[in-house]
């Protein structure tokens, strides 16, 4: 999502691709929010604007690059380049779309209003469509470069997420999914537009169509496992190459003999600046109520429930607007953990289900092929008949209740530290960490 693909009009790629996680465009994001106005880009987009998002590339390679600019066609989003390629169709989706900032999103087309603001030209833009629908068939050439069928229907698809909550069966309002990839996000969806005020969520459209999403995005939730692993479970990594078994798997039952609550230690998974709810890049990991008497197997643990306590964080901003998920639904790598499905579940005070299919997004897609083909009348009869739910774990109340007490720790240290988060990085770029 949110990737810059330049065409000209022979539809040749102008200049490589600036990606979803590039930092390069601070000042245009800044300039974005001036010029169109934070409340008003919050009530058409759903989201404040993101140096990741597409608009502001625009801006930067317009600002910096303006011979490649005016050379510009239309622009894609990675995904449609390949649709493009296997199509010749430029077409993009309501889902990614959304997260470019130029997109209404309760009206689920462009907004033009935006797109004038900025000094765009409307030509730029690629026709939208909903995620299920054909973006076209398979030319000949594509057919035969993939091994498939020529004029097989392409889907216009969707991006990861929002796939993602089709493969788990968060279509609509009530069971939500979480992500426990490197990343953590957690994703609900919605029969009506609703974005948050603050814009701590972002509010795109759903891949289904009429259906809308919110989303909360942790920047380290498996990742901030994998970086404790590597930087301090050197013997777990080598008792593994040893038996055979996953280093993860030593480390989460270390984390397993210690109770609920950690030893009151408590981890904030900052590790690489956060998104939801502060949305800030300075933000970074901290271990608080460290103690003698806390060892290896406290801070795992800790390192589990500060994440699942980031992705309660996002679930109370739902709550906050009238959006209160009935069920949640693990996917991910970190969601084959018992141990982590049972502290969601205690944490948020709500069922969590494994699913079966660890790969929802792939899933998901797989789903928007076989509507985009007719094998199926729609995406939501589609998902009552594939999607199957997994594993079923049940909040514990009495842990419920003492990460209820650890929570309201864990929500007060942010605050506390965000001026001395400013001071750590100046002191960073004092350094040269």
């Amino acid at each position: 999502m949110h990737g810059l693909v330049m065409l000209d009009r022979s539809g040749s790629v102008i200049r490589p691709a600036i990606l979803w996680n590039d930092q390069r465009t601070v000042a245009e994001t800044l300039q974005l929010s001036s010029v169109v106005g934070r409340e008003k880009i919050l009530q058409l987009t759903g989201s404040l604007p993101q140096t990741g998002f597409t608009a502001p590339k625009l801006m930067w390679v317009r600002n910096q690059e303006r011979p490649l600019f005016n050379r510009m066609w239309k622009f894609l989003l990675p995904k449609d380049y390949l649709g493009f390629l296997m199509t010749g169709e430029p077409f993009t989706d309501v889902n990614d779309a959304s997260g470019t900032s130029l997109f209404d999103v309760g009206k689920r087309r462009w907004s033009y209003e935006i797109v004038d603001s900025l000094g765009l030209s409307p030509d730029l833009l690629p026709e939208v469509l909903e995620s299920p629908l054909s973006r076209g068939d398979l030319t000949r050439s594509a057919a035969e470069l993939l091994g498939l069928r020529a004029g097989t229907p392409v889907a216009a698809g969707a991006g990861d997420q929002a796939a993602a909550g089709i493969g788990a069966g968060a279509v609509d309002d009530g069971p939500a999914f979480i992500n426990l990839g490197t990343s953590g996000v957690v994703f609900t969806g919605l029969s009506a537009y609703k974005h948050d005020p603050e814009g701590r969520l972002h509010a795109f459209c759903h891949a289904v169509p009429d259906k809308w999403h919110l989303m909360g995005v942790m920047l380290s939730a498996g990742g901030a496992l994998r970086w404790f692993r590597d930087a301090l479970g050197g013997v777990e990594r080598q008792v593994g190459s040893l038996t055979g078994q996953d280093s993860y798997e030593i480390l989460i039952q270390e984390a397993a003999q210690v109770s609920p609550g950690s030893g009151a230690l408590i981890f904030l998974p900052y590790l690489s600046g956060e998104r939801t709810p502060h949305a800030d890049p300075f933000a970074r990991g901290v271990f608080f109520g460290l103690s003698l008497l806390h060892g290896k197997p406290h801070m795992v643990r800790a390192v589990l429930e500060g994440v699942a306590f980031a992705i309660k964080d996002a679930v109370e901003i739902m709550k906050a607007i009238n959006v209160n998920p009935s069920q949640f639904r693990a996917i991910g790598g970190g969601s084959r953990s018992g141990l982590w499905r049972q502290i969601l579940a205690d944490v948020l005070a709500r069922p969590v289900y494994q699913m079966p299919v660890e790969d929802a997004s792939a899933y998901g897609s797989s789903i928007l092929g076989m509507v985009a083909s007719r094998a199926f009348t729609g995406v939501e009869t589609a998902v009552d008949r594939t999607v199957k739910l997994g594993e079923l774990t049940s909040p514990n109340g009495s842990n419920s209740e003492t990460y209820g007490k650890q929570y309201e720790i864990y929500k007060r240290l942010y605050p506390a530290l965000k001026e001395a988060y400013r001071s750590l990085e100046n002191l960073s770029e004092f350094l040269h960490v």
